[in-house]
């Protein structure tokens, strides 16, 4: 009988055993996956910041690489307007007729400046469109206004010198003729 109590008060302590270790273990198996949900949290988050910072370093590369010619392209920027101007100044029908050296020395400088065109294209630097346009402040210098009582006040009818933009940076605004406001 001794044998028997002993057995079953063995009975018993291994029984609230298992069950204290039951109990432990739920409390352990909730903290478990909580930790672990919390973990999947901040692994998502860190993903997503990551995922951001790649977004955010790539934009920047390509405005970087954007706008790092822009000092250059200023400088090339004369070098057309020079080129438009010389052939803006002589009669090239009449030059082409004249002498055969003549028209290929034009030729050249008319593909040059093409050329030229065809660079700023490639690099994303394009030409302000700005004759008959309104007048903006952030793309267009008023150099000078005319009356002309055909068009709106504001509106650009003459251009001076052109002006250029990379992407969205104004490069060199353009230089313009504006019609004055009537009084």
């Amino acid at each position: 009988m001794a044998k028997d109590k002993k057995k079953n008060v063995s009975e018993k302590k291994t029984e609230e055993n298992v069950e204290e270790v039951q109990v432990k273990e739920n409390i352990d198996h909730s903290e478990l996956e909580e930790k672990l949900k919390e973990a999947e949290n901040q692994i998502l988050l860190s993903l997503a910041d990551n995922d951001n910072l790649r977004k955010r370093f790539d934009r920047e590369k390509e405005d970087l690489s954007n706008y790092v010619i822009s000092s250059f392209a200023k400088e090339i920027l004369s070098v057309l307007d020079n080129l438009e101007r010389a052939l803006k100044s002589i009669d090239l029908d009449e030059l082409k007729k004249s002498d055969q050296n003549i028209s290929q020395f034009v030729e050249g400088i008319e593909l040059t400046e093409k050329q030229i065109v065809t660079v700023f294209e490639k690099f994303k630097i394009e030409k302000i469109n700005s004759l008959d346009q309104n007048f903006d402040p952030n793309l267009h210098q008023a150099m000078f206004e005319v009356e002309n009582p055909d068009k709106q006040p504001g509106i650009i009818t003459e251009v001076v010198q052109e002006g250029y933009r990379i992407g969205d940076r104004l490069l060199r605004p353009a230089m313009v003729g504006v019609v004055k406001k009537k009084n």
